[in-house]
């Protein structure tokens, strides 16, 4: 049964997992960042969806099996196209730091994973601009896209505040130039998973039939989506490991860096880049529970994801340190950014409250 507070509720734990997942990655030490993406990717993409899936799920296997084709096909695609945005949103966080990077790569992320899938199917214009609710949770949005675009103009003033050598001590590769074109692409291609998601709804009607609860009805889905995207980062970081020589890390228990032989702590570089991944798993895990409690409007579930990723990632940003030295214009920016954020997410779970009203009357 439809119920968007609650859906709030778990949108915003799947903004915590997400806002949090990169924490673990900055444990890790040596190894190199395809070595170490991977690792942490084996867990997001494979183990954590199969296991959580098979435990919460009726007859999985079978569920997959009787899937058409067709629809394995576009959640695949679609997955593996967000794959090569996931991984450039790495490329993100190491260009442009959390706060930033996050704020830039989200804000392209929400406007075309929210409005594309309504658009496509045809509801834009009657579900959504044709009903109260819907101009409701269209208004959140928007104000959503306001509050990222604050976040960014923070973000750019830090930029210009801060000398070269404080930003470097906080983000080791800072480049604003290439992280930006970075976080552009990466946004564009990560709103794939939401396609991919909307594709899934043939698994999610067989998944229910097969008795599983309606919480975790989107649990098989995540399985498929997460292949495609396993598949294209693995290519791509097994390519680097073979360019950069690094495929050895996986097992090394010491590497040469800057001319010395330097220990590698392996068990605690896969414990820490495993929970890495396990976190960052649980973003689409409690997602696809709000979903299934948004009603009507359930596509707008995309913006309260990225409203609260931005959120709980520049509290992370905050906390690390990475606004230190900022002036207080940045730093007001920056907080208004995160009440606008707030703001938006009351304003698309009012919408979506109209929109259930409305259909139980």
């Amino acid at each position: 049964m439809p119920n968007p507070v609650i859906g709030l509720l778990f949108h915003w734990l799947g903004g915590l997992a997400s806002g949090s997942f990169y924490v673990p990655f900055r444990r890790v030490r040596v190894w190199s960042w395809e070595t170490y993406w991977l690792v942490g990717g084996f867990f997001s993409w494979i183990v954590a969806p199969w296991l959580l899936a098979g435990l919460l799920t009726e007859n999985l296997t079978t569920v997959l099996q009787n899937t058409p084709g067709s629809t394995l096909f576009w959640c695949y695609f679609f997955g593996a196209l967000w794959g090569l945005g996931n991984l450039t949103f790495g490329l993100t966080m190491r260009f442009l730091g959390m706060g930033l990077g996050m704020a830039v790569a989200l804000g392209y992320c929400a406007a075309f994973g929210t409005l594309m899938p309504p658009i496509f199917n045809g509801e834009f214009f009657t579900r959504v601009l044709g009903t109260q609710s819907g101009v409701v949770v269209l208004i959140g949005i928007v104000v959503c896209l306001i509050g990222i675009g604050s976040a960014g103009a923070a973000g750019i003033s830090k930029e210009k505040e801060l000398p070269e050598a404080a930003k470097r001590a906080q983000i080791k590769e800072f480049n604003l130039r290439k992280g930006l074109v970075v976080a552009t692409v990466s946004g564009i291609l990560s709103a794939c998973f939401s396609y991919g998601l909307a594709a899934g709804g043939p698994i999610r009607e067989l998944t229910l039939k097969s008795g599983t609860a309606d919480l975790w009805q989107g649990l098989p889905v995540l399985i498929v989506v997460l292949l495609g995207g396993f598949t294209t980062n693995f290519i791509s970081c097994v390519y680097l490991n073979r360019k950069n020589h690094t495929g050895h890390e996986y097992t090394a228990s010491e590497l040469e860096r800057e001319n010395k032989r330097v220990a590698v702590p392996v068990a605690a570089n896969y414990f820490w880049a495993g929970l890495a991944g396990v976190t960052w798993y649980l973003q689409f895990f409690f997602y696809s529970m709000g979903e299934t409690k948004m009603g009507e409007y359930k596509f707008s579930s995309w913006t309260l994801h990225m409203a609260s990723i931005i959120i709980f990632s520049t509290l992370w940003g905050l906390a690390l340190r990475e606004w230190k030295g900022c002036s207080g214009k940045t730093m007001r920016l920056l907080f208004l950014s995160i009440f606008i954020l707030l703001v938006s997410t009351v304003v698309v779970g009012y919408g979506n409250y109209l929109g259930t009203a409305t259909s139980t009357h």
